[in-house]
């Protein structure tokens, strides 16, 4: 199937130069998260739907997505979705729940619960998303503007499925990997079969760009994460990568194994706060193409404490392509709107004139 890659502005948009490791005028900037409770406007249509609605309603969802795009001078959008709605689709009985996050009130904790879990096409179970993707695309075409698609990684699938909320320490998830190892590869090879074959849907329905989260990968060891993880994210991407588009590996906590997430195969390598960005380009080679990696935290203080912060992510990188800007994490409700204007200029401006 070929693809629809837009417009010429869009292919040659600063995002996917970024994402081949091609110069830029200025340094491309998105935001995970951006858009959310932070902007009014999205506000506003919370007051009169729950989050899963917005996602299944795909003329909402686009409104949603376009909200930040019409707000700041951002390089890309974002699909306005979750990572849990795949989850449903499997036979998972998922809610969010105001306060407290998403609840899933079957988990998966034995061999007969993976059994359980069904395997269908993301066009049967997710087509609301696709079809946000194709009523938005028009929009950001006129404009220039790549869409990013995206998926919870096998991993993180797995930890919100078998802990069935949120959690500290993940000890369901450990110890099903631990002590079921056999139930362990049976679970994560269905995840991964879904996340990739969602990844790919996207970029069929009209995505330029993918991006993988793995949230919670971090907490385990790196000797884990090769045995038990790593083969089921490869697959994954292996699949999105068959749409031929840039696919980002988002990962949070894993310093300590960055050889091994470059490995899992992604085209980017996106890392949060904890690790410096140089360090990335020191470990896996200076033609790395890396996305990050301001603390979330700063986007909430005044603009005298945020600019530094945002210069030091730039100056790490010293003006060499292949960076995308963006944060460690997603954007924090309690997100100041100008504050996150003031960050897009900067980030061209500053990157335009060094």
């Amino acid at each position: 199937m070929e693809l629809d890659l837009g417009s010429a502005r869009v292919q040659d948009s600063r995002l996917l130069r970024a994402c081949m490791g091609l110069p830029v005028d200025a340094t491309p900037i998105w935001l995970m998260r951006q858009a959310g409770q932070y902007m009014p406007e999205y506000r506003e249509i919370r007051a009169k739907y729950n989050i899963l609605e917005v996602i299944r309603t795909p003329e909402l969802a686009c409104e949603v997505t376009m909200q930040p795009i019409d707000a700041f001078d951002l390089d890309a959008a974002i699909i306005f979705a979750d990572i849990l709605p795949p989850l449903m689709g499997m036979g998972l009985d998922l809610e969010f729940i105001e306060g407290k996050g998403p609840v899933i009130y079957n988990p998966v904790r034995s061999a007969a619960d993976v059994a359980q879990l069904r395997v269908l096409p993301p066009e049967a179970t997710l087509p609301f998303t696709l079809e946000a993707i194709r009523l938005v695309r028009p929009e950001l075409d006129s404009r220039g503007i790549p869409l990013i698609g995206f998926s919870g990684a096998p991993f993180t699938l797995a930890s919100y499925a078998v802990e069935g909320s949120k959690s500290k320490d993940r000890l369901h998830v450990k110890g099903l990997m631990m002590e079921q190892p056999d139930v362990w590869h049976e679970l994560m090879s269905k995840f991964s079969e879904v996340a990739g074959h969602y990844l790919l849907a996207q970029a069929q329905a009209g995505t330029q760009v993918l991006q993988m989260f793995d949230s919670w990968v971090g907490e385990i060891s790196p000797d884990d994460y090769e045995q038990y993880v790593l083969p089921y994210s490869q697959r994954a991407i292996a699949i999105a990568k068959q749409a031929g588009v840039p696919v980002i590996h988002f990962s949070t906590g894993t310093s300590g194994m960055l050889d091994l997430i470059q490995a899992a195969g992604g085209d980017v390598i996106s890392v949060d706060w904890r690790t410096k960005l140089s360090k990335v380009r020191h470990c896996l080679g200076a033609d790395t193409i890396v996305q990050g990696n301001l603390d979330p935290a700063a986007l909430t203080m005044s603009w005298e404490a945020l600019q530094p912060r945002a210069q030091r992510v730039l100056d790490q990188m010293n003006g060499q392509p292949g960076h995308i800007f963006n944060l460690g994490h997603g954007v924090l409700p309690c997100v100041p709107v100008e504050n996150v204007k003031r960050l897009a200029d900067f980030v061209h401006e500053y990157t335009l004139t060094h």
